[in-house]
């Protein structure tokens, strides 16, 4: 490989550049800047040349021009080992550049202000950038192509230990981050400008673009290949891992589902998972409170399973969910003590996640995606309708808005029986809607007399309700839309029972 001897350095992330620039310099390179790159390096005492000077003409157009020139561009492309390509350039007097070192306007800091306007978008579009990033890296044989500051220490590293050069692979390594850079860049560019004609919820083209945070062992089973992809920040999948084992495919799922219940809460409350439906979830005063009442729901379910809080953890919650063994627990933060009371147990992976909100939820089919807006709907008393004789009392309401909040969390049929701030049993996934009642009901451990029954979609017989009573319960909750809904309502009626109708249906597929 030939010596890294001459380099072009143009970037918008200052980070680090000075001292790179000093150790390439100091290893022989002669440096070629543009702009404020070239005066932050010449006020650093490093001597530079700029590109102005090796192109013949200053920036132009008020910087739109600056390394759009043949003199930059064939001393990109020229490949070395073309006898054709070097007598060409060296006809023209244009001299190899070995290394550049670009990152790209900051055109998604832009991007994310609501009010931005075109004009500010357009002027963030970098155009040089992208052209000397892709020409280099098109040249990777012979051109090493740095794009972010994270890489330069082991660039510096690797030149040091061998005589200024660079591998072959270390610098194919570098133009796959490149075309993944740019790449993402121009996604972001043409997502953002869409937007500017049409404002509606779901975008026109649907880019799915993420970087693999992490392989897994393997996916739902053994036998499939599994990875998460994602970007650091908010929700699950940039959470950051505090201890346990690695993550698995299932234990993610299971985490994003805990999480996700759990801050549907104002008040302290955890969610205890299983498969991705909630067989325990509490809303109380205190986070110990919470996990106590959802682990009563069913303690037998929450063995190995996936918790979520929506409150950092705290000492007394952590001892009380070290009395039982639990896969993963999703939290906004945990105190020292909480820490220090799980790190006895090794394998409980613990994930420190930054609140935030997905607007559009993406899945897989064969063939293509599906995409649909979150679903942030919440109930809103005043707007639902009593539709029975007889309508809930105060205790019954605040059992149906809890029990409500958690239904829109089970998969369907979903029926969940609740009182005041705790879930008592849950039947979820059922082909029939009277079979999800009849299972919620066998599952509870706790005594039905008393609760109230949260439907994620309308009752299509009385048969539901009339089950649902049997067991014990007093109030139902559904969004209704049957054209059975007038036997259903008559029926609550015979019973002596309150419905409520809230016109929204929860589906979870």
């Amino acid at each position: 490989m030939p010596k890294i001897s001459r380099v072009l350095l143009s970037v918008t992330d200052k980070t680090g550049i000075v001292d790179f620039a000093r150790a390439l310099a100091a290893m022989g390179a002669e440096l070629i800047s543009t702009g404020g790159t070239a005066r932050l390096i010449r006020d650093a005492g490093i001597a530079v040349k700029d590109v102005s000077d090796v192109t013949g003409f200053p920036e132009m157009l008020d910087g739109r021009v600056k390394t759009m020139h043949p003199k930059i561009a064939g001393g990109l492309l020229a490949m070395r080992s073309n006898p054709e390509h070097m007598r060409a350039i060296q006809t023209h007097g244009i001299a190899p550049i070995d290394m550049v070192v670009v990152n790209l306007y900051r055109f998604e800091d832009a991007a994310a202000k609501a009010d931005a306007h075109l004009e500010d978008l357009i002027e963030n579009i970098d155009i040089g950038g992208p052209t000397m990033l892709r020409a280099a890296a098109k040249n990777y044989q012979d051109v090493a192509v740095v794009v972010s500051p994270a890489d330069y220490d082991a660039i510096l590293a690797e030149l040091a230990g061998s005589a200024g050069e660079l591998s072959l692979e270390t610098k194919w390594r570098l133009a796959k981050k490149v075309f993944r850079t740019t790449a993402d860049y121009d996604a972001a560019i043409s997502a953002r400008l869409e937007r500017i004609d049409d404002a509606g919820p779901l975008p026109l083209d649907l880019a799915v673009r993420a970087p693999r945070l992490m392989s897994l062992r393997y996916g739902e089973n053994p036998h499939q290949s599994a990875a998460l992809y994602g970007r650091r920040g908010a929700g699950i999948a940039g959470a950051e891992q505090l201890q346990g084992k690695e993550l698995s495919y299932n234990n993610l799922v299971d985490l994003d589902a805990a999480w996700q219940l759990a801050n549907e809460f104002l008040r302290p409350a955890v969610a205890i998972i299983k498969h991705t439906n909630p067989c325990g979830c509490a809303e109380q005063e205190t986070l110990g409170e919470a996990y106590r009442k959802a682990h009563e729901g069913d303690p037998v379910s929450a063995f190995g399973g996936v918790i979520g809080l929506n409150r950092p953890m705290d000492e007394e919650t952590a001892r009380e969910i070290a009395k039982t063994f639990i896969e993963a627990i999703a939290a906004p933060g945990y105190t020292p003590e909480a820490l220090a009371v799980l790190a006895a147990k090794k394998n409980l992976r613990l994930m420190n996640v930054v609140p935030g909100t997905d607007p559009v939820v993406v899945k897989s089919i064969s063939g293509g995606y599906l995409a649909q807006t979150a679903d942030l709907a919440r109930l809103d008393r005043a707007q639902a309708v009593v539709k029975t004789k007889r309508a809930p009392t105060e205790e019954e309401w605040v059992a149906l808005e809890f029990g409500w909040k958690v239904a829109k969390h089970v998969k369907s049929n979903a029926i969940v029986y609740a009182r005041a701030g705790q879930s008592v049993g849950v039947g979820a996934g059922q082909m029939s809607r009277v079979d999800s009642v009849k299972i919620g009901a066998a599952k509870a451990v706790l005594p039905i007399a008393g609760t109230v029954v949260a439907s994620d979609a309308f009752f299509p017989f009385p048969d539901g309700v009339e089950e649902a009573v049997k067991a014990g319960a007093t109030a139902f909750i559904q969004p209704g839309g049957s054209v059975r809904d007038e036997e259903v309502v008559a029926a609550a009626d015979r019973l002596g029972v309150a419905m409520v109708f809230t016109g929204v249906r929860h589906f979870r597929h």
